[in-house]
């Protein structure tokens, strides 16, 4: 469908119509004011002198989205509110003791976010505080992040920097060398500067790819350079693959005393797995839970992914019985989204997905099944091109939150991010993302550590602070 919208001009005003335009129909494509188009709009509002240029913006996308609300009778329950971390502006407001019902009051009238997702903000913000009551206290705390870029295989839906095993294992010697020199010039200077580290996660690709000595060296390394288990809050492992783990490994882990992890099936069905690149079954997710409650760890996390490539209802039902005999201690329930450059994008034509209805469908049994099973909501995000214009949501059992999740997710702290691909990010609005490539990391990670050292120094020094937000539909 080909829209032509007129009346207004402004660049950032029209990408943010064709945000909204995005959350009705994916396929619309915008069109010049001499083409012909499907339908054209002219998007026209009685100018107010008193009102600043941003007042002026929401005024017009809010007039476009009322258009087309009426003129298509298709909800859009979360309005003009399309950036990624929505909780950031809830807590924005939170933190300046405004109360609840002047923040939804704030969130309808601004926003035009329905009912049950400003509730369900409001409950995540209060999650958040429940699980870490100094939320709004962290500035002078940092994270850390350690990425391991290795995977044994790429699934259809990843973008992220993950490098199958087999034709790259030449590589985990050399990575590993330069990741544990990053990690020993970061982990030197917090020590020298006294800084507390609240959380560490390993993420990838997937870490337990690594063999014992090679998983036991990073633990090491990172207990001796950064901090040990007794001076922060949680360590957590990506153990996503279960092919992955082994009785051994999960042992090693206990013994450094990882006190979280994650293990992802995605899916309980066999041929969803084989068709998304997930080269394990069923029997493996299930075999790998035992042994790590076998050893005891006591917080084991899975993911699942609603929407993947020929799965409806009947296959969710599926994988949700599985969860609730497992009873994981978190679940995160993502929507699939169709990022730019994985598989499934590219191939659009190859994979077979549910129309939007049904996912809806799909999204409220995940709400209802998790409220059942005693599963809180603690936090949230969106993405784009996320199918059906839903989310992403962590649920935990009581006092089982991802302390990382929040942190990183709400940029409540500085969080610096080592290894391929790794991204840092610092409450002064400054990122540093360190190279995908294997060979440009290998090469340049101490250049990139001492930009990251750089800002952390600037954020210390100016004391930077967190849910500054910056409001935005993006």
């Amino acid at each position: 469908m080909k829209i032509k919208i007129t009346g207004v001009n402004d660049p950032l005003i029209l990408k943010e119509i064709a945000v909204i335009n995005n959350g009705f129909f994916t396929e619309w494509e915008f069109v010049n004011h001499q083409s012909k188009a499907d339908f054209e709009y002219k998007l026209t509002l009685k100018a107010d002198p008193n009102k600043n240029s941003k007042d002026l913006k929401y005024d017009y996308l809010k007039t476009y989205l009322q258009f087309l609300l009426q003129k298509f009778e298709k909800a859009q329950p979360w309005g003009l509110l399309n950036n990624m971390r929505p909780n950031k502006l809830v807590h924005s407001m939170k933190k300046r003791r405004i109360p609840d019902n002047s923040i939804i009051n704030e969130l309808q009238n601004t926003y035009l976010i329905q009912q049950q997702k400003m509730d369900l903000l409001i409950n995540i913000a209060n999650q958040q505080l429940k699980a870490i009551p100094d939320l709004y206290n962290l500035e002078q705390e940092v994270s850390v992040y350690i990425g391991i870029p290795f995977c044994p295989s790429r699934c259809a839906y990843c973008t992220f920097a993950a490098y199958p095993y087999e034709p790259n294992k030449k590589w985990i010697a050399p990575f590993l060398k330069s990741l544990l020199a990053e990690i020993n010039i970061i982990g030197q200077h917090l020590k020298v500067k006294k800084t507390k580290i609240t959380s560490i996660y390993l993420g990838g690709g997937t870490p337990t790819i690594l063999n014992i000595a090679e998983l036991r060296s990073l633990l090491s390394a990172i207990y001796e350079n950064i901090a040990t288990p007794s001076e922060v809050r949680e360590i957590t492992v990506e153990a996503g693959r279960p092919d992955t783990l082994s009785k051994e490994k999960l042992q090693l882990l206990k013994d450094f005393s990882v006190n979280r992890l994650s293990i992802n099936p995605q899916s309980f069905n066999e041929t969803t797995l084989s068709q998304i690149g997930r080269h394990h079954t069923v029997a493996d997710i299930l075999a790998k839970f035992k042994l790590s409650k076998d050893v005891g760890i006591e917080n084991v996390n899975m993911d699942l992914i609603v929407g993947l490539p020929g799965e409806g209802k009947a296959e969710l039902a599926r994988s949700l019985d599985y969860v609730k005999d497992l009873q994981p201690e978190s679940l995160t329930v993502h929507m699939l989204a169709f990022k730019r450059k994985s598989e499934i994008s590219n191939e659009r034509h190859v994979y077979t997905v549910v129309a939007e209805e049904v996912l809806k469908d799909m999204a409220k049994m995940t709400y209802d099944f998790t409220e059942l099973e005693g599963y809180t909501p603690y936090y949230l995000y969106r993405q784009k091109n996320i199918a059906g214009n839903l989310e992403n949501i962590g649920y935990a059992k009581l006092g089982k939150e991802c302390i990382y999740n929040v942190l990183m997710m709400e940029e409540a702290q500085n969080v610096l991010g080592l290894g391929v691909g790794a991204s840092s990010k610092f409450l002064v609005g400054e990122s540093v993302h360190n190279p995908r490539d294997l060979r440009t990391y290998i090469e340049n990670y101490e250049v990139y550590a001492k930009k990251k050292l750089e800002l952390l120094e600037l954020c210390m020094k100016t004391r930077a602070k967190s849910f500054t937000y910056n409001q935005t539909v993006l």
